[in-house]
């Protein structure tokens, strides 16, 4: 394919994503596939000779198209938000054909220089600390991971290389394989499993502290457990509070859960990875308060924010915990900039690029979504679009509401809503199994409190009321089918 060719598919792809986008609506938004269905319908190996584009094209809607799961459908309301918009999709395009791996700022001065820009941009909409600022002589600044995953893991390993250091110089004498084992990072019962996968891969202990009656994690729950494990020999060393759970969105108390990581030199992370992007808004900045106790704060602006996966925004309040424990540089990724004295202190710190933020080495030219969306949205564009979900939200649980044959299982703050029938969690399950199997909509599950509870999210940038309300009229009328089965077929419940 040479250029001239490139110019006309290229056109008939970007008609064929929006009129992909534009009708999506029309679209089932579960597919109905079963497992290993794409295998016989393509080749046991590679073509020895080149095929046309045609005949790849015509693939997509053949073989493609009936196994996606069409998360940009106004019918999907599972997981949380996979952000998508026209200008993310033009940036990502731009990217792709640009196509750096700006490891260090020579690889891409660019590339290095505008994300750390657009951090600082993100940053001061949700009225960071200014210590999470890179500016232009800060210590912190921000990063942009792979995922809130990534971020959690970079945080604990960080931790857990300082708090070593820190034993070392008090106590010369233990070696870091027993420091190792008496490390022990905490989280909320309510966090991502990622957390503890974080901890898994980080090799250190995690204990989970438990939640109250709201889902939140308070300060007396983490004291309780710190002084038992301090009083066993134990070293804490990482808390990850979460503001908005993946169950339920609930938030923990960080003016509480703050000092005492703070006095207790404990590194506090904050996974926000969905929640994050309501902070722009500030009627919703409040849920934020307490962000200043923390060392490192993420959240997902690929969720909820109109940039297309993947960008998830990372802060650290000392750029240098990170650098010094992820610094490692070979001859061949030096360049002559980094011998000059001349520059404000965090250019100095750039110079030797983004690597040594992450866990890759190579790094994608990202930042160039942030900065489309940002200034072709604006913040008030940004601001409206979280505010039309949340009202949405409110919509459906109202709706819930009004059927007694309903409950709601937790406070509804932001886009979610969890619901079930009340009675049991196998008449529930049942519920859930008849809405997708009809596929009309998508909804996903979690447990509250031993309780089997749907999750009804608001995720697609095209939904608007008349989804709720088809949703809500497609979930009462099955429960109203299950009921008259489920009484005539178990009479003792």
């Amino acid at each position: 394919m040479d250029a001239a060719e490139f110019r006309k598919r290229g056109k008939e792809m970007v008609d064929y994503v929006a009129d992909y986008l534009e009708k999506i609506e029309k679209r089932q938004v579960f597919p109905d596939v079963e497992p290993g269905y794409l295998r016989p319908l393509i080749a046991d190996c590679a073509p020895q000779d080149p095929e046309s584009f045609e005949d790849v094209f015509k693939d997509i809607e053949k073989i493609i198209m009936p196994g996606v799961t069409h998360w940009h459908s106004p019918y999907f309301f599972a997981y949380f938000p996979a952000a998508s918009s026209f200008p993310a999709l033009l940036a990502d395009m731009l990217c792709g054909g640009i196509g750096c791996v700006g490891f260090s700022w020579a690889a891409s001065p660019a590339c290095t220089e505008l994300e750390t820009v657009m951090l600082d941009w993100l940053g001061k909409m949700v009225n960071l600390p200014e210590e999470f600022l890179a500016g232009k002589d800060g210590q912190g600044g921000g990063v942009i991971q792979g995922s809130a995953s990534e971020a959690t893991l970079i945080a604990l390993l960080a931790a857990r290389t300082k708090i070593i250091r820190q034993v070392q110089s008090e106590k010369p004498e233990l070696t870091e394989t027993e420091i190792m084992g008496r490390l022990v990072a905490y989280a909320s019962d309510q966090a991502h499993s990622s957390v503890e996968r974080a901890a898994l891969i980080g090799a250190v202990k995690i204990k989970s502290i438990p939640s109250d009656d709201t889902f939140s994690v308070c300060g007396s729950a983490l004291k309780k457990v710190l002084e038992e494990d301090k009083a066993a020999g134990l070293i804490p060393f990482f808390f990850c509070a979460t503001l908005g759970t993946t169950s339920c969105c609930s938030f923990d108390k960080l003016l509480e859960l703050g000092p005492i990581c703070n006095k207790e030199n404990i590194w506090m992370h904050i996974d926000a990875a969905y929640a994050g992007s309501a902070f722009i808004c500030p009627e919703f900045r409040h849920l934020l308060n307490g962000v200043e106790f923390a060392d490192s704060f993420n959240f997902n602006p690929h969720k909820w924010l109109l940039v297309n996966f993947d960008c998830s925004a990372m802060w650290v309040k000392k750029r240098s915990d990170l650098i010094g424990a992820f610094k490692l540089e070979p001859l061949y990724l030096q360049h002559h900039h980094q011998e000059s004295v001349q520059w404000w202190p965090l250019t100095r710190a750039l110079l030797s690029g983004l690597q040594h933020w992450q866990i890759p080495l190579g790094r994608r030219f990202r930042s160039l979504k942030l900065w489309f969306v940002l200034r072709m949205y604006g913040v008030k564009g940004l601001q409206e679009h979280i505010r039309k979900h949340v009202r949405l939200s409110h919509q459906f649980e109202h709706l819930v509401l009004q059927d007694e044959r309903f409950e709601i299982c937790a406070e509804v703050v932001l886009g979610l809503v969890c619901f079930r029938l009340k009675g049991s969690n196998e008449l529930n399950e049942a519920l859930l199994k008849s809405i997708n199997d009809a596929k009309k909509i998508h909804l996903v599950p979690c447990h509250l409190r031993e309780k089997f509870v749907l999750r009804f999210a608001i995720c697609s940038r095209t939904v608007e009321s008349s989804h709720i309300k088809f949703a809500w009229q497609h979930i009462s009328q099955l429960a109203t089918d299950l009921l008259k089965t489920w009484e005539q077929n178990n009479p003792q419940q």
